[in-house]
């Protein structure tokens, strides 16, 4: 979960009873998915703005509105409460609907990954080591989409976030050394993780294998993966800046979470229009 200064959390069931307690006029409810989905259903009274082109809008939403945003699983709408709080709106007033459109329709998300949970509360050195395989599977999920890109404008982009994963990688390696001893080379250590992404244990090889076998997933459902990947990353970075205390390894780490903000945008702009 994203840091609690930031946005609130809810869920539908809770939205629902916060909207029979309150006018219509208090409050804003954001559906940050594409068109052909708002078309196809959405939850009435929701305001139709696509993620992609959020940062053009954020100005003209009332700031003195409570604002809701929710997409189809809860990792666009996550992505939009982060961008509504860079924009400097009061976190009391900015929530996630977690759970997404489908929870709303009473479904549950069945089939699709959640991410590892990370214990915060393990030494530095493996959630170090953690971050390093969550890099490290990030890098292979960008690899592996590149064949499921609608369009070839998105190699570039994509591989560009491959890469990123990998730089990542290496800026946690330098403080990870720190914390054991006779550390091995980062090229052996990198090259010897597994990447696990799932909360469940199952490897990688397992979501791409799906992916590949599907037949029908899809581009949103992908972007919908790389953005949650992205999400626990922020987290994570965040999460261990504010274990460093102040710093030179606290600086690296927030300048990480940042960049792990920056790629949700450059994810979210590779949506396409219906």
């Amino acid at each position: 979960m994203i840091e609690d200064d930031e946005f609130k959390e809810i869920s539908f069931e809770e939205f629902e009873q916060y909207r029979a307690a309150n006018k219509d006029t208090d409050f804003l409810l954001v559906d940050v998915r594409q068109k052909g989905e708002y078309t196809a259903g959405h939850v009435p009274g929701a305001k139709l703005i696509p993620l992609k082109t959020l940062g053009n809008h954020l100005s003209e939403l009332a700031l003195d509105k409570d604002l809701f945003f929710y997409c189809y699983s809860g990792a666009r709408s996550e992505v939009a409460s982060i961008m509504a709080a860079e924009s400097g709106r009061d976190p009391e007033k900015t929530y996630n609907i977690t759970g997404g459109f489908r929870s709303y329709q009473g479904h549950s998300l069945e089939g699709f990954p959640r991410l590892q949970v990370f214990d915060y509360q393990e030494s530095d050195d493996r959630l170090l080591y953690k971050a390093m395989e969550l890099e490290k599977a990030a890098e292979q999920f960008y690899e592996t989409i590149i064949s499921f890109a609608p369009d070839e404008k998105f190699t570039a982009p994509i591989k560009q976030l491959a890469k990123a994963e990998i730089a990542h990688a290496r800026t946690i390696y330098s403080y990870w050394k720190q914390t054991v001893e006779n550390p091995e080379p980062f090229e052996d250590l990198y090259g010897a993780l597994k990447g696990d992404i799932l909360e469940n244990g199952q490897p990688l090889s397992e979501v791409t294998a799906a992916l590949h076998a599907n037949k029908e997933i899809a581009w949103t459902d992908i972007i919908e993966m790389a953005l949650g990947i992205e999400i626990q990353a922020y987290d994570l970075y965040r999460t261990m800046a504010d274990r460093q205390g102040q710093g030179e390894a606290q600086n690296a780490f927030l300048s990480i979470a940042q960049m792990e903000k920056a790629h949700m945008k450059q994810v979210a702009k590779m949506l396409v229009d219906d």
